[in-house]
């Protein structure tokens, strides 16, 4: 795996190490009260990623596109805006960030969503 799938992996192999050890934090400490932005972390972080990653792994043509590098670019600031921004809506310190972090990362997946549509046309 090379390029923009490797980019993917790597973006999905650090969230879910960090939200591993979030995790083990959470359970040690007996404190879950961030767990819905530990979710959103290994939901968005990990298993979108994942899949983005292999998508564009198995359909080269997608990857070598432009698109594809605004899709990493704009899912990676999705993913940085949404998590502590969910942090600071269960803190009661607002929820401007949790909500850009929802806009770019439902823009991350129109991105995904054009993209795949375009070379399934394609195939």
């Amino acid at each position: 795996m090379k390029g923009i799938s490797l980019g993917f992996l790597l973006v999905g192999l650090v969230s879910v190490t960090i939200g591993m050890v979030w995790g083990i934090y959470m359970a040690k400490s007996g404190d879950h009260s961030t767990a819905p932005a530990h979710a959103h972390l290994n939901l968005i972080g990990f298993v979108i990623m994942a899949i983005a990653a292999f998508y564009y792994h198995n359909v080269p043509a997608a990857a070598e596109k432009m698109l594809a590098k605004i899709h990493l670019g704009v899912a990676v600031l999705g993913e940085v805006l949404i998590v502590p921004g969910i942090v600071m809506v269960l803190k009661g310190q607002g929820d401007a960030l949790a909500a850009a972090g929802s806009f770019v990362t439902l823009a991350a997946m129109l991105i995904f969503l054009v993209t795949a549509l375009m070379n399934a046309r394609n195939a």
